[in-house]
């Protein structure tokens, strides 16, 4: 079991170049991988991609992407000699209508447009590289940290489920129990009412039958017990399995608020709240479980 959150960072030096990525993951319903690259490196971003695809499952992951370029060559002046040409055919007019003519090829260089610096492209094979061991190396990062995450949430997911099941058991300890006391509660009532006449044990047996058909929670606690041992069985998968404990844990709830809608005791209510409470914080955990 892994968590969804998490951080990684991977740095790749050569030739003269570093590149250093940062992978930042939240919870997501699916992966939505968001890559901010410098336009010059827009080549990068389908490897990167592909190597995030190959280990994470889901998460929203932001990705940082930092090159420095320390080649000492890297640039180069280049001279726009039809530009100097053009400065100097004026000079040679200006010469004509009785200037002096000292202009000199420093003087020209200084002039604008004549003289440009150009940074040489840069080889992508070696970035390319580079961004792949860095990426492979935050992502690495990234599933580790993700993997201890995962086991403090699985160690706490699976308490949960162990007091979800003890209350669940209390409920099923309790529900038999709750017939004889509405019974005797209505006899009770019967009596405190009708002191001097007989109580009829036919119809208070029918009585006491549609109350326990009304509020039977057998299925109930059967499906309870069942999505316990489910819930269970799914943490101890592998690969993405917070979707599917994500529905189950929908459905735990669903069981809960039937039985709950269906108790007319005030102790099974109690334990019905705790359910419910113990379900929540299950799934609260679950949306971070990758």
């Amino acid at each position: 079991m892994r968590s969804m959150t998490g951080y990684g960072k991977g740095v790749a030096e050569s030739s003269n170049r570093k590149i250093v990525v940062e992978l930042k993951a939240v919870n997501n319903k699916g992966l939505d991988i968001v890559i901010k690259l410098n336009r010059s490196m827009s080549f990068c971003e389908v490897p990167i991609r592909q190597i995030l695809i190959k280990s994470l499952l889901r998460g929203h992951i932001d990705v940082y992407v930092t090159y420095e370029d320390n080649r000492n060559n890297k640039s180069k002046i280049i001279c726009d000699e039809n530009i100097a040409l053009q400065y100097r055919t004026i000079a040679k007019k200006l010469e004509s209508l009785g200037f002096v003519d000292d202009m000199t090829a420093s003087q020209v260089m200084k002039m604008p447009e004549v003289l440009t610096s150009k940074d040489e492209e840069d080889d992508e094979q070696i970035v390319s590289e580079l961004i792949n061991k860095a990426t492979t190396l935050a992502c690495e990062a990234l599933v580790v940290m993700r993997s201890c995450e995962g086991q403090m949430l699985y160690e706490d997911v699976n308490q949960r489920f162990d007091n979800l099941e003890f209350i669940a058991n209390k409920i099923k300890n309790r529900a038999p129990i709750i017939s004889e006391v509405y019974k005797e509660k209505l006899t009770d009532r019967i009596k405190e009412s009708l002191e001097q006449v007989e109580i009829d044990e036919n119809k208070l047996i029918n009585e006491v039958a549609f109350f326990i058909d009304k509020s039977n929670i057998d299925e109930e606690i059967a499906r309870l017990f069942g999505h316990i041992n489910h819930g269970k069985e799914i943490m101890d998968k592998e690969g993405a399995i917070g979707s599917s404990l994500d529905f189950l844990g929908q459905e735990l709830m669903r069981e809960a608020n039937t039985t709950g809608s269906k108790s007319n005791d005030f102790e099974l209510t109690g334990y019905v709240l705790d359910a419910k409470n113990e379900i929540k914080k299950i799934r609260e955990q679950i949306q971070n479980i990758e």
